[in-house]
């Protein structure tokens, strides 16, 4: 009788052993399916898909994308006891909407070198703090003296000058701040350090305070066409594209990128930093502040250097697609599926709207 209560409790506990292994299984293989038929969506020289489709798959993946950086964005700034108004200017700006394309950047740089979305988000996030940073500060009175950003009043409209000024200071420090502590333990430390620095040189005068400085020294001053493209090209690559060629770089240095692959990611970088800027000086002259969310045609009104201004409106939709096509290939590299993301974040920015 023993032996037969022995045998039968053996019986049950095999069968509950391949039960859960079946489960565990099951698991897996559906979310290598699932894997599977993402990266297929998403890939580019498939011949599977429609232009529609591609497009469709791919907001899919930046709302994905969105709301993961948005959830970790709300976190990193909570409105604790007591609330403070510094507080609140910085989130106001910080989770005011916006495409997120910076943060959406450093995570699919960081994935095609084989890390994982976790291990980069305090990155993205610190990216995107700098760069709400740097909105605060471009429409401040001393500056662009804007009133409008993102279809809401600007931060200083809101919480004063000296108010935005501190939330300027603030975003900054919580950037670098953020990245070394809330950076996975599994990261090695001098991938952090790395990081950082690459974001540190993005901000002052080898990135975007040298392309701000100037773009404002710039305005009301007359050009010919040569000297007046190489004075655009220095201000926004500094201005624009050094942030998110900070992005793409401290991505892939967080997923543990070699030197080459890094490399060849900042080169791609630049060029969609460079093309973000092209387009969006050809739609403050040809979109309305309703579709743009922002005062259109504040460029021309400040007789600032733009490449509408100095190769017109068509020929910098050509150099848009120029500087498209040279980003693309700089990514020759890498496996089609996995730089899918990147290659149509090119065709997002050199196609938007807004």
């Amino acid at each position: 009788m023993e032996n037969q209560e022995a045998l039968v409790y053996t019986l049950i506990s095999i069968f509950i052993s391949l039960q859960f292994l079946f489960w565990r299984f099951l698991r897996r293989y559906n979310a290598v399916m699932h894997s599977g038929r993402e990266t297929r969506h998403l890939n580019p020289r498939s011949h599977t898909l429609t232009a529609e489709s591609y497009e469709s798959d791919f907001m899919s993946y930046m709302i994905r994308k969105s709301k993961s950086v948005n959830k970790a964005l709300d976190e990193a700034v909570p409105l604790c006891e007591p609330v403070l108004k510094i507080r609140e200017a910085m989130r106001y700006t910080l989770l005011s909407g916006g495409k997120r394309v910076r943060p959406m950047l450093c995570l699919a740089a960081c994935e095609l070198v084989g890390g994982q979305e976790s291990t980069a988000m305090p990155s993205a996030c610190a990216v995107e703090m700098i760069h709400a940073s740097s909105l605060i500060q471009d429409d401040l009175p001393c500056m662009d003296d804007d009133s409008l950003r993102r279809g809401k009043p600007t931060n200083h409209k809101v919480f004063g000058e000296n108010i935005a000024i501190l939330a300027v200071d603030a975003l900054i420090a919580l950037a670098i701040k953020h990245t070394g502590e809330s950076t996975s333990l599994d990261v090695p430390p001098e991938r952090v350090l790395r990081a950082i620095l690459e974001m540190v040189r993005a901000v002052g005068t080898e990135g975007l305070v040298a392309g701000q400085a100037a773009d404002l020294d710039g305005e009301g001053k007359s050009f010919d066409n040569d000297t007046g493209l190489e004075n655009l090209e220095f201000i926004h690559i500094h201005k624009t594209a050094a942030l998110l060629e900070a992005a793409a770089v401290m991505g892939a240095i967080m997923g543990g990128g070699s030197d080459k692959e890094i490399e060849r990611i900042r080169s791609y970088a630049r060029c969609i930093g460079l093309m973000f800027q092209v387009v969006d000086d050809v739609l403050d002259v040809t979109k309305s502040s309703e579709e743009l969310g922002k005062t259109a045609g504040k460029d021309l009104i400040s007789e600032k250097l733009t490449y509408p201004k100095v190769m017109g409106v068509e020929k910098s939709r050509e150099y848009a697609e120029k500087l498209n096509r040279e980003a693309r290939e700089h990514l020759n590299m890498f496996d089609p599926g996995k730089a899918a993301p990147l290659l149509l974040l090119a065709d997002y920015i050199v196609n938007r709207q807004n």
